[in-house]
């Protein structure tokens, strides 16, 4: 009986006649402290898996956009600057010299093989985009001599862009040409028959 009561619990006493011992056991756990939140994170790809109902189905491809390339990006030509600053010192030239240097420090313009691109502003806001598919017609009007000159597009609507001193204008004036698919020549106009000059 005595060692029954040895077995099932950690307090046990034994008795004999004479003397009464006391035997206790005591037993430590160690509790380690788990964080509950993992410090760490696992990340793993997140994978869709799509299901299709019809397995006669044709798979589509959609055409690749075309990369943009850019022919042209600057700004007006620097001679159109200087020979403005310099017939500048003359009170009469002063407001043509002054919608020269407007356009040297604030107009860029940018040709690419999808669209034409005129940006102005201080920074750049005021944007005009249009593709070569609404492009009807382009003429050139020289300036000094041929160095540069202005590139005058007509639009499908009748909408009229002017382009003031355009570096390499024949060059640039001709890609508009070829990217609208247009095969005429290219038309030089007198420098009054594009409407008043405006700068030298």
């Amino acid at each position: 009986m005595a060692t029954a009561g040895l077995l099932s619990s950690p307090t046990a006493t034994t008795s004999s006649p004479t003397t009464t011992t006391t035997t206790t056991t005591t037993t430590k756990l160690h509790i380690t402290n788990f964080p509950t939140k993992p410090t760490f994170k696992i990340s793993r790809p997140i994978t869709k898996l799509h299901v299709s109902s019809s397995t006669n189905k044709q798979p589509t491809t959609t055409p690749k956009p075309k990369e943009e390339t850019i022919f042209f990006d600057g700004g007006a030509h620097y001679g159109d600057l200087l020979a403005n600053l310099i017939l500048g010192l003359t009170l009469l030239w002063l407001p043509l010299t002054l919608a020269a240097v407007t356009r040297a420090f604030y107009l860029r313009y940018r040709f690419t093989n999808l669209r034409v691109t005129v940006i102005s502003g201080l920074s750049g806001e005021d944007r005009s985009d249009f593709s070569y598919k609404v492009i009807k017609d382009v003429q050139v009007v020289p300036r000094f001599i041929g160095e540069w000159g202005d590139i005058i597009i007509t639009l499908k609507d009748g909408t009229k862009v002017d382009l003031r001193s355009v570096p390499k204008f024949r060059e640039i004036a001709k890609y508009c040409l070829e990217m609208a698919g247009k095969t005429a020549a290219l038309n030089e106009a007198a420098a009054g028959a594009a409407g008043p000059p405006k700068g030298f």
